[in-house]
């Protein structure tokens, strides 16, 4: 039996078919297109390895061959929980081979979440490292079971995996999965609760996959740092590692964005191509002055996963050397790009425009009408690579598509006359100061242009007599920084007096999620508890 999905509606399917969007052929197709034509070129450099592209193939093969013995069929799930290693990607084209879905767990994801994914998609098969704290003994394991009874094959890496991997493969035939069917269970990106889990077919995600190569003009000569969770949507697809392969380039491995090891990689595999987060963006600021000349074969920084401010924008160019191409896309589907050759005050102050001709966007009011152009309001969003509802989810479902089946992805934008969004807030994260609506990111945005901020975020406290008050979570880098420097200039760049934070924290640094964004959920539960206490 196929996993279940909601399908796209018939004439858009024919559609995207006729345009060419939809292949109808499975991803294993990016595999093996660069098997015929480079065999023997880097696809991967993990640490001392380098694996080409025939190796990729054989060691998925054999690792397809075992899980095919071990019981695994087409339509059958996994759940797979791997650090930044080569072993992901072979991983993941060994599941496609067999026609498995997987959900891709971060590696910073713990039982919670691990629990959570199981119960969803009921996992024949867990592949996972025994460097994770919950694989050091069987335990873990056997909670999973307790809730996927049908868990039977369990793969840790190290020798374990190894082994199955070198096996050679006899008589191994793949049977991937059709082209409109599930390919595999992204994650959705929200900062509260479980991530929900997205259905991917292989032909909604090969054609974001080809398209993204094809707008960034990537090569076999490109050289691209995997050093974000080698699972999550950014690092995979935009255009991420496999839209790498797509084009017969090499990604280059790191276990973290921290700048000094990324920084010897860059040096030492000629990597021109690096997707990060702001967060991780300021950290590569701070540590470039002194290392520039390692960074000289870099060529594009790509930002996304949160709102960039222009303050870090502008600076990347000057201090990185490289472009910036910002990027504004989400698990469930539509991805934004500026263009590689758009004007700077654009790439510094937009997050791009849809990467399809046939990618729809509203942006609407509350009461679901369009707002004037250059006006904010609530993004809605359909085309042929993004998706039509969450896995098994029908409630949550009628909340975030409307009867046209536009998705309601919860941010805040603003859209000029060519089509380019800017990013200003999230639906959830606008603060109701009194009947007063404040954008977090629009005072977010003025505050990091402040000399002395590196971070900020502007979450809501509760009050008993507006309702909610705004909190500025603020990481200074002059300790004699004080709230009223930072009111006074925020009065100074025009902002009303209701859009003032009411309280300023200063903080060593802001919690992230697993995905580098900054955790607002943890913000607001501290000051919370902080608020109950000074009250008690």
């Amino acid at each position: 039996m196929s996993i279940a999905f909601s399908p796209w509606p018939a004439d858009l399917a024919a559609h995207y078919r006729a345009q060419g969007h939809w292949l109808d052929r499975p991803m294993t197709d990016i595999l093996a297109q660069q098997v015929q034509a480079r065999p023997d070129a880097p696809a991967i450099i993990c640490g001392e390895r380098t694996l080409s592209y025939a190796e990729v193939d054989r060691q998925s093969d054999n690792l397809a061959a075992y899980l095919h013995a071990s019981g695994l069929r087409a339509h059958d799930t996994a759940l797979v929980q791997l650090p930044n290693i080569a072993e992901f990607y072979v991983t993941f084209f060994a599941l496609m081979k067999l026609g498995v879905a997987p959900v891709n767990a971060l590696f910073s994801h713990q039982r919670q979440e691990l629990l959570a994914y199981a119960r969803q998609i009921q996992p024949k098969a867990l592949i996972a490292s025994s460097r994770h704290g919950l694989f050091g003994n069987d335990n873990f394991v056997n909670e999973l079971r307790d809730v996927a009874p049908g868990l039977a094959t369990v793969v840790l890496d190290g020798a374990d995996l190894q082994q199955h991997l070198q096996a050679a493969a006899r008589d191994f035939v793949a049977t991937p999965t059709e082209g409109g069917q599930v390919a595999f269970f992204q994650l959705s990106g929200g900062s509260t609760g479980t991530p929900k889990l997205i259905p991917r077919t292989h032909n909604d995600y090969y054609y974001s996959l080809r398209r993204s190569a094809e707008l960034c003009g990537l090569t076999p000569a490109t050289r691209f740092l995997s050093a974000l969770p080698a699972g999550h949507n950014y690092t995979l697809s935009s255009p991420g590692a496999l839209g790498v392969f797509i084009a017969g380039g090499c990604v280059v491995m790191a276990s973290d964005p921290e700048p000094l090891n990324c920084f010897a990689l860059i040096e030492r595999h000629g990597v021109d191509w690096v997707p990060l987060v702001p967060p991780a963006v300021a950290l590569w600021l701070r540590a470039a002055p002194e290392h520039r000349q390692r960074l000289k074969t870099l060529a594009v920084l790509q930002v996304g996963g949160a709102n960039f401010s222009e303050a870090l924008a502008r600076r990347v160019p000057q201090e990185l050397g490289c472009k910036l191409q910002q990027v504004f896309g989400m698990a469930e589907g539509l991805v934004n790009y500026t263009r590689l050759d758009d004007d700077s005050d654009r790439v510094f102050t937009t997050q791009g425009c849809p990467m399809s001709g046939d990618d729809e966007i509203r942006v609407l009011d509350e009461e679901g009408q369009p707002v004037p152009q250059g006006e904010p309001g609530m993004l809605a969003t359909r085309g042929p690579y993004t998706f039509r509802g969450y896995y098994l989810a029908p409630e949550h479902n009628a909340q975030v598509f409307d009867a046209e089946g536009f998705y309601y992805s919860g941010d805040v934008v603003q859209q000029d006359a060519d089509g380019y969004l800017k990013v200003v807030g999230r639906v959830k994260d606008v603060i109701n100061r009194g009947g007063e609506k404040i954008a977090a990111e629009e005072i977010e945005n003025l505050l990091l242009h402040h000399q002395a901020v590196t971070h900020v975020a502007l979450v809501a406290i509760p009050d008993e007599l507006m309702g909610e008050k705004s909190c500025a979570c603020v990481v200074a880098n002059d300790a004699s920084l004080k709230p009223s420097d930072l009111r006074k200039y925020l009065r100074a760049q025009g902002v009303a007096d209701y859009k003032l934070p009411d309280r300023f924290q200063f903080m060593a640094e802001l919690p992230l999620t697993a995905v580098g964004k900054i955790n607002k959920k943890q913000l607001r539960e501290t000051l919370r508890a902080a608020l109950d206490n000074a009250s008690a």
